[in-house]
């Protein structure tokens, strides 16, 4: 018998203003029908004021915890994907886990931008199967609204706010493809490619800072390296693409989408695809699309998922897992 992390409830949280893409011209240089074309976003979520990482990450925690049907004191970690805490420490783990009212266990923060989520599930699938967790909520929570250059057309438009929550339960298994949970995972990060996508602000300047990014150049990567750690993931679980019942991508851009899931061989009808209605929303994305794919229906229980996503860092991972 081997032990896996097997999902046991999930839930998302949007904030409730809705920016439809003719918001934008405004003040931009731009309408519905570009943005559409090169991204496939037509609208998005922006955070009230007052409202932040933490509570939406609280919010989306909430509805993963009532959806498994489990008390908060019987989780013993939390890990929030995050790159817009609400304050540069403490974590905006520690602060869902104040307002969950949980006073045992652990909480921390995984940085990797929009593959965040991929790196947080990683984390908490080693601390099920080493056995220092049972429960683990796994959360990824963004307000890049806060980050954007709002002159900048060729980002400003792109991001969304939003969170997605997952609980993992250590529960035994066969060790086999077939068991529930986590099958496999794979992470990578290349330092060398930072200045295609990050943040001009930070304790060196003393700013906030916006968002900088060669979206040509990220498109370059984001094919090629997502479709390779898929099936990384894919070999190391003792699956193929045949066996795939989903996948559940970073939702960034329609056409990364649709042209790894050609890599992979998979038809546009096995992908979730959520970028239309809550454009990048970073490390909330996977688990925003993995709670809305349940929602209508998409996966179900025994389904084969994997998702895969890349990031500022550039960082990079897939996670392949049965529902």
């Amino acid at each position: 018998m081997s032990l896996r992390a097997v999902v046991t409830g999930c839930g998302h949280y949007l904030p409730s203003r809705v920016v439809e893409n003719a918001e934008f011209e405004a003040t931009l240089d731009t309408n519905d029908e570009w943005i559409r074309s090169r991204s496939g976003i037509e609208r998005r979520h922006f955070a009230a004021e007052g409202e932040n990482t933490s509570s939406m990450a609280s919010a989306a925690a909430r509805k993963a915890l009532e959806d498994a049907g489990c008390d908060v004191s019987d989780v013993d970690a939390i890990i929030v994907a995050t790159s817009t805490p609400d304050l540069t420490f403490p974590s905006a783990a520690t602060m869902v886990q104040a307002e969950l009212g949980m006073t045992n266990g652990f909480a921390f923060d995984v940085q990797a931008v929009c593959a965040g989520f991929v790196y947080a599930l990683a984390n908490a699938n080693a601390l099920i199967v080493s056995g220092q967790a049972k429960r683990a909520l796994v959360i990824g929570a963004e307000t890049f609204s806060r980050i954007m250059d709002w002159t900048d057309r060729s980002t400003c438009v792109l991001f969304g706010d939003g969170a997605g929550a997952l609980l993992l339960e250590a529960q035994e298994a066969d060790g086999t493809p077939q068991d529930r949970g986590i099958l496999a995972t794979d992470l990578n990060s290349d330092g060398r490619y930072r200045d295609l996508l990050y943040v001009d602000g930070g304790v060196s300047t003393g700013t906030t800072g916006y968002l900088r990014m060669q979206g040509n150049q990220v498109f370059r990567h984001a094919v090629e390296k997502l479709a390779a750690t898929a099936n990384t993931a894919m070999e190391r679980a003792g699956v193929s693409a045949d066996d795939v019942d989903w996948i559940v991508p970073h939702q960034a851009n329609i056409r990364i989408i649709q042209g790894t899931a050609k890599k992979l061989n998979l038809p546009m009808e096995q992908v979730v695809v959520t970028v239309q209605d809550h454009g990048n929303t970073s490390a909330a994305s996977i688990p925003l699309a993995l709670s809305v794919g349940r929602d209508r229906g998409q996966i179900k229980q025994g389904d084969l998922v994997v998702t895969e996503a890349i990031g500022g860092g550039l960082a990079w991972g897939a996670v392949v897992l049965r529902w």
